[in-house]
């Protein structure tokens, strides 16, 4: 069966965000590359100053799942962290896991629906956390 792996685009701070998700969420990364990585290439417009920046971070979420994400190099524009109007769903497998989650991952960011017993039956939170990424976090004891 397939499976959906969250990517994100950072304006230059993709490292910091990731080393709080980490926090949160616990692991290890399983793969961080840099711009500076890169095999040099004419087309590569990426500058000096952007080389320690994030061109590829992975964080392994449950089993089977990743979150990922990038910097954007300046040359490519900036990212519209306050337009981000897609969301991160995540299902936690307890109530004490997903309330573990939601104040982890909120901190410091805007709670748009706080955690709570939810109107169609499951256990519900909705946030924009500090780096500007929505989430959902959701246990529904029904399908355990």
């Amino acid at each position: 069966m397939a499976t959906i792996n969250p990517y994100i685009a950072f304006n230059g701070n993709a490292e910091e965000a990731f080393n709080f998700y980490k926090s949160v969420f616990g692991g290890e990364f399983t793969r961080v590359v840099r711009f500076k990585d890169m095999p040099s290439d004419p087309g590569n417009q990426v500058t000096e100053e952007e080389g320690n920046k994030i061109m590829h971070i992975s964080l392994p979420i449950g089993k089977e799942n990743f979150l990922m994400a990038n910097d954007v190099p300046k040359f490519m524009g900036v990212v519209n962290e306050k337009e981000n109007r897609s969301k991160i769903s995540v299902n936690a497998e307890s109530k004490e896991e997903a309330d573990k989650l939601f104040n982890g991952l909120s901190a410091g960011g805007a709670i748009e629906f706080p955690i709570g017993d939810s109107p169609w039956g499951s256990y519900f939170g909705m946030f924009r956390d500090k780096y500007g990424i929505e989430w959902m976090i959701d246990f529904d004891s029904r399908q355990k």
